[in-house]
């Protein structure tokens, strides 16, 4: 059973809910991220907003790792959905995790010299589990990360191309590289909150569309896999 376990989100709405669910809460600021410890489901668990991109979803993996001594890392969150077996509001269980904007032969010239980064099994069983018991739809499959918000048939036609994934989203191949740098189990819970298109940029950027639900769907099946593992 895993004790310590560090959540991660990219925006204050996806991780709000989770950290509402924390026992005997305390705060620490690092690096500009404010991280809330505290138990739930009887376990250590220590939560984030890293912020969105690569670099800052990377930099909070790691302090949840070196700091917080987390053993398990989990990504919580909304993502663009790049497939059509499932649509807005349903999830996707990463597989593995891929860049869709790097030079992946140069990455992958470091350890853990991979340029592909798999979920851990029981990680990804424990979110089956979860979505079935709290019934959300959801599909295991490759999630594509870059530093660019995907709202563009074209772009998305282009990465659907390179590396045909499941949803994209613009944090969790990094959060996913960090782990396994560290010999860590991981896994990324995103909910399907738009189709990569025209619309999306419309309804998330232009518009600011309300998400919460969405997050709280993430958040959700999130602590369903807390309870599990």
């Amino acid at each position: 059973m895993l004790d310590n376990i560090g959540v991660l989100g990219a925006m204050p709405e996806e991780v709000r809910l989770l950290s509402d669910r924390l026992d005997e809460k305390e705060q620490r600021c690092i690096a500009g991220v404010e991280f809330i410890g505290g138990t739930m489901e009887g376990k250590r668990v220590t939560v984030c907003c890293a912020g969105m991109g690569k670099v800052n979803a990377a930099v909070a993996a790691q302090l949840l790792i070196t700091v917080f001594g987390a053993k398990a890392l989990i990504f919580s969150g909304i993502a663009g959905n790049m497939s059509t077996e499932i649509g807005v509001g349903d999830m996707v269980i990463s597989e593995e995790a891929v860049y869709h904007d790097a030079e992946l032969p140069m990455i992958a010239q470091s350890y853990p010299f991979l340029s592909a980064y798999p979920a851990d099994p029981a990680l990804i069983a424990a979110a089956r589990s979860s979505c079935e018991a709290a019934g959300v739809r959801y599909l295991v499959g490759r999630i594509a990360t870059g530093d660019l918000f995907i709202g563009d048939s074209a772009v998305k036609r282009r990465i659907e191309a390179a590396c045909h994934p499941a949803c994209v989203e613009m944090e969790g191949a990094a959060v996913a590289q960090v782990a396994a740098k560290n010999d860590t189990p991981f896994v990324v819970l995103r909910t399907m909150s738009d189709n990569c298109d025209e619309d999306a940029r419309e309804k998330l950027v232009v518009q600011q569309f309300d998400i919460s639900d969405y997050c709280r769907t993430a958040s959700t099946v999130t602590a369903g896999v807390i309870a599990r593992i």
